[in-house]
């Protein structure tokens, strides 16, 4: 523990803390524009809460975003401060030891977040401290999006609807300065460790990624720029940068909501059919909040009940060869190996692994959810839950489960030369196009000229296609009968 020093408190002021969680950055910060217009110095603090299970992908990102908003926050004067526990204990200590005078943050909606958050406020109120929480992650909360009736949404084209006719607030600038205090004890970021060591598998994340609130600019700029226009048709496409990549920029609130809509509209002034396209895509985010946040169950159980009945199956190879993109299926494998390196996968992909698993392999859907938590650098859970209930038929609004996706007709479809399953499964990478999506049906000349030995430098499929799909659907009819 360390102690900063940032310009003495002034005799009288009682300084305002702001505690950051999702919500690393300067620009649109309402907790921190609040704590700033209070009048009094500013102490901004990160909580580290080891009960909080953070997976290995996320904790790289984490240190790349703290590091990034300590030396902003530095720099205008009121360092970040590091502490580690259990937020109430940590809050409360930082407030005695400041003798704070009001404590600010940004909300989060999930189920822990808020029931811990409610037990804060009532705590620091019962103390004389005045304490507010902000929206600073969503388009709109999820209490103010609700039906003629006054009942929140099930399905997601008329909250869309919605949604889009919400007045969304102007986002607010960026401090030019902060006015902080000095000798606030802290913690040595790297004394965490969240950054792998032994072994050190995150040099495809450093290639991939820039966290941090500058790296969220530059990468929203630069997806308005060149690929903005192109997003209707390119989004589907995982071989060009069609997409924004902003969702892990997004999840530890790098960047607000309210900035990319803003900024999409004035890009296309005021309006456009592909900035339409994009913005709905970024709805679903609060799509997916507004389901946590009104079922919270659906975290952990199924929104359609009868998929309890559900004949999943427990085949642990099966979950390792998907999980190490070694089903034999080249798209799947691509998918599942793509976010192993960057952390990250294509959306249209991520439908097909998860299709694969579910489907396919009869895996239950919570452990495919599990296996992105860990790998994901977005890894949030409202998006994540409701996605993956979304592919397995279970969820809101969700795809029926007869819907099954043929990895090879999804893969000749959406990345028809090729390039994606070359760029990563590289032991097919010269195997003619024609077979690039169904390599066992290549003939043997055409295996030994691409160097490929099925079996040996490539798995021959774990299943087969038309018996996993009718396995699948027999399952289906099983619950729905039962």
């Amino acid at each position: 523990m360390s102690s900063q020093k940032s310009g003495l408190k002034k005799e009288g002021e009682s300084p305002s803390i702001v505690w950051l969680r999702r919500d690393l950055r300067l620009d649109d910060n309402p907790a921190l524009a609040a704590a700033i217009q209070r009048g009094a110095p500013v102490v901004p603090v990160f909580i580290l809460d080891p009960r909080e299970e953070i997976g290995g992908a996320s904790r790289w990102w984490l240190h790349g975003s703290l590091s990034a908003l300590s030396e902003s926050l530095g720099r205008l004067g009121a360092p970040l401060i590091l502490r580690r526990g259990a937020p109430q204990d940590v809050l409360h200590a930082l407030a005695g030891e400041l003798g704070a005078g009001a404590v600010f943050w940004n909300r989060i909606y999930e189920p822990q977040a808020i029931a811990r958050d409610k037990a804060l406020k009532a705590s620091f109120r019962e103390n004389g401290i005045e304490v507010r929480s902000f929206n600073a992650s969503l388009l709109a909360e999820p209490r103010e999006v609700k039906t003629g009736s006054g009942d929140p949404y099930k399905v997601f084209t008329p909250f869309w609807r919605a949604l889009s006719q919400v007045p969304f607030d102007i986002p607010l600038p960026a401090p030019g300065k902060l006015a902080g205090v000095g000798d606030v004890a802290t913690e040595n970021l790297a004394g965490w460790n969240l950054l792998p060591a032994k072994p050190d598998w995150a040099a495809g994340l450093r290639e991939t990624w820039t966290p941090g609130e500058a790296g969220a600019r530059s990468r929203f700029e630069a997806f308005v720029e060149r690929a903005m226009d192109d997003y209707p048709l390119a989004r589907d496409l995982p071989d060009r940068e069609g997409t924004s990549r902003l969702s892990p920029h997004l999840h530890w609130g790098e960047i607000s909501p309210r900035r990319i809509w803003h900024g999409v509209r004035h890009a296309q002034g005021g309006g456009g059919a592909a900035g339409d396209a994009f913005l709905r895509e970024l709805a679903w985010r609060d799509f997916a909040c507004h389901l946590l946040y009104h079922w919270p169950e659906i975290e952990t159980e199924n929104w359609k009940r009868e998929f309890d009945a559900f004949p999943w199956a427990r085949n642990d190879a099966a979950f390792d060869a998907w999980s190490k993109g070694l089903t034999g299926y080249p798209i799947v494998d691509a998918g599942m190996r793509q976010l192993w390196q960057t952390g990250w996968m294509h959306n249209r992909v991520r439908m097909i692994a998860a299709s694969f698993l579910i489907k396919h392999l009869l895996i239950d859907w919570r452990e495919g959810a599990a296996w992105f938590e860990d790998t994901l650098v977005d890894a949030d859970l409202a998006v994540n839950r409701s996605s993956w209930q979304w592919v397995a038929g279970s969820g809101a609004d969700a795809a029926p489960y007869f819907r099954i996706f043929n990895p090879v007709l999804q893969g000749e479809k959406f990345d028809d030369g090729g390039d994606y399953v070359r760029a990563f499964v590289p032991e097919l990478a010269k195997l003619d196009t024609k077979y690039i999506h169904k390599p066992w049906e290549a003939p043997r000349p055409v295996l030994e000229k691409a160097g490929i030995v099925l079996g040996e430098t490539y798995p021959a499929p774990i299943v087969d296609h038309r018996q996993a799909r009718e396995r699948a659907l027999a399952a289906w009819r099983e619950i729905r009968s039962g």
